[in-house]
């Protein structure tokens, strides 16, 4: 069968949209031969910075004759009604449809539309310009004298060729026919921009490799990724380095290079003063270089780095790596003049005296002293939420108020909430925005933070993803909790949530490092009181009247849900001051706290889905009232458990015939009993099983009293039995009123055992 062979050549693709456009250049066209009618056996895609090309195999040479049939109106209808039809089926003429006859319905019309099948290069051709000019570019643009022309190409960089080849291994391929643009489609390529500019005849995709190898191109971008890897490590060996792997560099500089040619530059070892992080961010950033560090070593760098060219130079690449040592000299004269300037006092010291006192700052001290400016200068933080010293201040005492509840130091906690955002004011942080936290905590260390304050500066943005680390550290715990729960809190206060797959404010993942910090450090607390404290926050405001006398009820509110007996105690003894933000605690709509918890119930379905936990078991424990996110998974885990075991099973085929029998006599107005009456049980198993139900009951409640859910689990899986031996022994409809009232209030305590731990009736089975 036939293989097809496309490469689009132009100027230069950037990186980071190379990967993308390859894949998109093989579902529009694979897409677009399937539409037609063809089939293919497999299609791959391949990218350089130069060229996007695909290799298609076993494309069928014909699309097949097609004859399809469409029923029309009636032959009664409406003359407007048949020529609308007309239009549809793409027909002319009434004479062109038949007439058919319908016992029920009459004579209507229908459309017989054939289609003869077309070869495949004809296809091709057809599509082809079609997918060139429509391509989704994220930028594109025109160029030349046709740019003058209205609905002229736009492409990524000027489009310099198109070659298209098409035919069975056996034959000579032949060049399948079109234009875009004045680019005429052929058989010619060429290589190496510099090393081999001549144009190159191919024939099929083997020919193409082995031909653009020969002019100094790799074709595929994972082999030019393993190529500079390799070199990369064994040039670094040699000189007794080792390499550090980055494999977002690695992707992007694959990118830049079609013969990729590995070298070694070097820098001034006195720039190895400045902290690992900023020299390989530095180099890696201006340069697209990558770094090296004494084998054996873990922190410390060396001063050399390795480039990947593009070209093999006569000097050996002498020239090239010099001139990027240059370069790399004075980015990194940059970032020591940022490290020590970071170090150093800050020339506004005197205008930063009323921001210190507010959080308790030591202007003697470099990070206090930026979060000092970075309150003064009332950075905003969003608009309608506020500055980020507004927002520090909230954190601060969320945090401190949560600190009892994950085993931190209180003190603690309320200091690293104080810093964790004052590197924000730092020059380096300034240059390199994603070394936000880490610096953080460097500048902490170097003033002698506590080192779990230090951990917390760092860890508090923690978890940014999936497979990112959790805080453990009690102190980070707190913060990184305060922080999203704030952000959370926040934005919804402002109704500014997520909307199908839009998430500005990266809300979803804001949530999931709540349900992952919360999980992970098994932290057993309702997460609705703090989000109503902190909601509450956002709406009077960081710095009301009587700020004190708020916290100890905000406090109070926290422990004892909102709110609690402390919190009314302390809000009666506030009355007599009646202080301006009074009204606004007594009247609070926990609505946003409502709606904030389905959203967080949401991820955390998500979260166990993709753990591998059954959808319907998950929402068998869910309530919409359920906001202790660690007591929901420990029901889960114990439900699917029970679900596991043979026991479970039947439980579970018994649950649901009692709930379905008692669901088909309440829809018929059958009565049933407010309670069993035990003088009324006849029969020895709705006996056995009366007493069963009392005994699971409770065990079960005292299981879940102790947060034992496992237990409790194990104590209704004892009404197994029971349950079978009722159903096969026991006519529950019986002729007997009395009776069947009480036979069906037995089914209903077992539906309302069993609903203590979850809703049996959401789980398929």
């Amino acid at each position: 069968m036939p293989d097809l062979l496309l490469e689009l050549r132009s100027e230069e693709i950037p990186a980071r949209m190379q990967r993308k456009a390859a894949g998109d250049l093989k579902k529009l066209v694979t897409d677009g031969l399937v539409e037609a009618g063809l089939t293919y056996e497999a299609a791959r895609e391949y990218w350089t910075p130069r060229r996007l090309a695909l290799d298609i195999r076993g494309i069928t040479a014909r699309s097949r004759d097609v004859r399809e049939e469409i029923k029309g109106p009636s032959t009664s209808a409406p003359e407007q009604a048949v020529q609308g039809f007309l239009r549809k089926a793409g027909l002319t003429d009434i004479g062109q449809m038949q007439v058919r006859s319908d016992s029920k319905k009459g004579d209507f019309y229908v459309a017989v539309i054939e289609r003869k099948g077309r070869a495949a290069e004809e296809i091709l051709a057809d599509i082809m310009p079609g997918i060139i000019r429509d391509f989704p570019w994220p930028k594109s643009m025109r160029w030349g004298a046709a740019s003058r022309n209205p609905g002229s190409l736009r492409w990524v960089r000027p489009l310099q060729s198109i070659l298209c080849t098409f035919g069975p291994e056996t034959e000579e391929p032949v060049v399948v026919g079109f234009e875009v643009d004045g680019i005429r489609s052929s058989n010619i390529t060429y290589g190496h921009r510099f090393h081999a500019p001549e144009a190159i005849t191919v024939r099929r995709f083997e020919d193409y490799v082995e031909k653009l190898e020969q002019a100094k191109v790799v074709l595929d971008a994972e082999r030019r990724k393993r190529i500079i890897l390799d070199d990369a490590k064994n040039l670094a060996f040699a000189s007794g380095l080792e390499l550090i792997e980055d494999e977002g560099l690695l992707e992007e500089v694959s990118g830049l290079v079609e013969w990729p040619v590995v070298l070694m530059g070097e820098f001034e070892e006195a720039f190895l003063a400045i902290p690992p992080e900023v020299v390989r961010l530095t180099i890696r950033a201006n340069q697209k270089c990558f770094v090296t560090r004494p084998q054996g070593e873990t922190e410390k760098l060396s001063n050399r780095f390795i480039i990947t060219a593009n070209i093999e130079a006569s000097d050996g690449g002498k020239e090239i790596a010099y001139g990027n040592g240059k370069v790399v000299r004075a980015r990194l004269s940059d970032a020591l003049y940022f490290w020590r300037t970071d170090q150093s006092d800050l020339p506004d010291l005197d205008r930063l005296a009323g921001s210190a006192e507010r959080f308790g700052l030591d202007l003697k001290k470099p990070l206090d002293q930026r979060m000092a400016r970075l309150d003064h200068l009332g950075v905003t933080f969003h608009a309608r939420l506020g500055t980020q010293g507004e927002r520090v201040e909230r954190i601060r005492r969320l945090a401190r108020e949560l600190a009892p509840m994950v085993g931190a130091n209180p003190a603690l906690a309320e200091r690293a909430a104080v810093l964790a955002k004052a590197d924000l004011q730092t020059e380096v942080v300034g240059e390199f925005p994603e070394l936000q936290g880490a610096m953080g905590r460097k500048y902490a260390e170097l003033q002698g933070e506590n080192p779990s304050v230090a951990r917390a500066i760092e860890e508090h943005y923690k978890p940014l993803g999936p497979s990112d680390i959790v805080p453990t550290d009690p102190v980070a715990v707190a913060v990184a909790l305060a922080d999203k729960l704030d952000t959370l809190t926040g934005f919804w206060s402002i109704d500014e949530k997520p909307t199908g797959s839009k998430d500005p404010y990266a809300l979803r993942r804001a949530a999931l490092g709540v349900i992952r910090i919360v999980l992970e450090n098994g932290l057993n607390f309702s997460i609705d009181p703090i989000n109503d404290v902190q909601a509450l926050r956002h709406q009077i405001g960081a710095t009301p009247a009587a700020a004190g006398k708020l916290d100890a009820i905000l406090s109070a509110a926290v422990s004892g849900g909102l709110f609690g007996e402390r919190a009314r105690i302390l809000i009666a003894e506030a009355k007599a001051d009646a202080p301006a933000w009074l009204p606004l605690v007594e009247e609070h709509d926990p609505a946003i706290s409502d709606d904030l918890r389905t959203f967080l119930q949401d991820r955390l379905k998500v979260y166990l889905r993709d753990a591998g936990v059954r959808h319907d078991v998950v929402d068998a424990v869910i309530t919409s009232e359920s906001c202790n996110l660690l007591l929901i998974v420990r029901r889960v885990e114990a439900l699917s458990q029970l679900l596991d075991s043979e026991a479970g099973k039947n439980l579970l085929a018994g649950t649901k015939r009692a709930a379905n029998i008692l669901a088909a006599e309440e829809k018929k107005g059958t009565r049933i009993a407010d309670a069993v009456e035990p003088e009324l049980l006849k029969e020895e198993a709705e006996i056995r099983l009366f007493s069963a139900v009392n005994q699971a009951e409770k065990e079960a409640g005292e299981a879940i009293a102790e947060q034992d859910f496992s237990g409790a689990m194990k104590a209704l899986a004892a009404l197994r039995e029971p349950v079978d031996s009722f159903f096969d022994q026991v006519l529950v409809n019986a002729e007997d009123d009395r009776v069947r009232a009480n036979r069906l209030a037995l089914l209903a305590r077992i539906r309302q055992a069993t609903g203590r731990v979850a809703d049996f009736s959401k789980i398929a089975g």
